[in-house]
């Protein structure tokens, strides 16, 4: 009797464990592609003002430049957790991104 009451009280335990470890995936992903879609949006805006920085009316800007400097700041931090949590960036996005970085480096 003893030995059923222990099966029971380990599935149900079992049971439990298994359905917080599911909820805690998905928390998991949702950070995940979180910060991924943040990523992203902070590189394509890098890109944008650099992009501005480079036009005639603004290049030598001193505010624009300091922001360019935050940005990048801005962007290395969030590769720091993009390296823990990259199971879902959009790969296709990022390639078309660092090629319009690189473009706009070679215009500046």
């Amino acid at each position: 009797m003893t030995l059923y009451l222990i099966i029971a009280a380990s599935v149900l335990a079992n049971l439990l464990l298994m359905w917080y470890i599911v909820g805690l995936l998905r928390k998991f992903m949702f950070v995940s592609e979180s910060i991924g879609d943040l990523y992203l949006t902070v590189k394509a805006f890098q890109i944008f003002v650099k992009g501005m920085y480079s036009m005639d009316a603004y290049h030598g800007e001193p505010m624009i430049q300091e922001l360019i400097t935050r940005l990048r700041e801005m962007s290395e931090e969030i590769e720091l957790f993009r390296s823990v949590f990259e199971h879902s960036l959009d790969q296709e996005l990022e390639g078309e991104l660092n090629a319009r970085e690189a473009e706009a480096e070679e215009e500046a």
